[in-house]
């Protein structure tokens, strides 16, 4: 039975997780698919660093040295993102000081936001400012929008520095927003870039509650720069349930799974 796209590479991320290596002929036959658009999702895969071709297949990466910029990154996954944005959205309440940290995934969050009232909302998301933005004029909640001052990453549309970091430990913020480059059991949240990773730690800092936005592709994966341990993250908001084989984990005990 054929099965959508992403149904098939999300299919094809749990078997590199159990074997390490996939190949393309057995992919194809799988799925009922031809070679072609197995090496298809593999380049696309490979493209949001979640694995690396070789010839006549794919090998799983334990790390992951670089990240697409931002705009080839906005259409992966974009259906789970949409439903964690939505879901996240619902964990706001009037009056909040929320800040939200760069990410694909955290603009779909930025989309959702709505029906509130006298919110205040901190971001070193270029992207993330333009939709609230946006947003506000159009009355969708109330409130104001701070954007972080510091040095601009154009290709990753993210604002940070040691300016960025000082900037947020002016604020008593109620709730954190964060994105991941991967999160794993042993070494927590990451991120793909230090810069970002500096100030999403201090965000993580200045926040009484720190609520996680990442997609499926984004669990059992370290990447370069460790943001916090799990042990610091309340919430985390996934489109899928928490995996069987994490549910034994103590670091888990006093997080919240919210399956979106």
């Amino acid at each position: 039975m054929l099965i959508l796209p992403e149904e098939r590479k999300h299919e094809i991320l749990n078997e590199l997780k159990s074997i390490g290596k996939v190949k393309v002929i057995d992919l194809a036959k799988q799925f009922n698919v031809s070679e072609e658009t197995i090496r298809r999702d593999l380049t696309i895969l490979e493209e949001s660093g979640l694995l690396k071709k070789v010839y006549g297949g794919a090998i799983k990466t334990t790390f992951q040295s670089g990240e697409p910029p931002f705009t080839q990154r906005t259409t992966v996954n974009q259906a789970e993102k949409i439903k964690i944005g939505k879901k996240a959205a619902e964990l706001i309440s009037d009056g909040d000081v929320i800040v939200i940290d760069v990410g694909t995934t955290t603009v779909e969050f930025a989309r959702s936001i709505q029906n509130r009232d006298n919110i205040t909302i901190l971001t070193n998301s270029i992207p993330v400012s333009a939709v609230l933005t946006e947003s506000l004029n159009q009355k969708k909640f109330t409130g104001e929008i701070l954007l972080l001052g510091g040095q601009i990453d154009p290709k990753q549309q993210s604002v940070s520095g040691r300016l960025t970091e000082q900037m947020l430990n002016q604020f008593n913020i109620d709730k954190a927003f964060i994105s991941a480059g991967g999160v794993s059991i042993k070494n927590g949240v990451s991120n793909y870039h230090l810069n970002e990773a500096l100030v999403s730690r201090t965000m993580v800092d200045a926040s009484k509650q720190i609520i996680m936005v990442a997609d499926h592709s984004k669990l059992g994966v370290d990447t370069f720069c460790k943001v916090c341990p799990l042990e610091k993250v309340d919430v985390i908001v996934c489109d899928q349930l928490l995996p069987k084989t994490w549910e034994s984990h103590s670091k888990l005990n006093e997080i919240d799974w919210i399956e979106a």
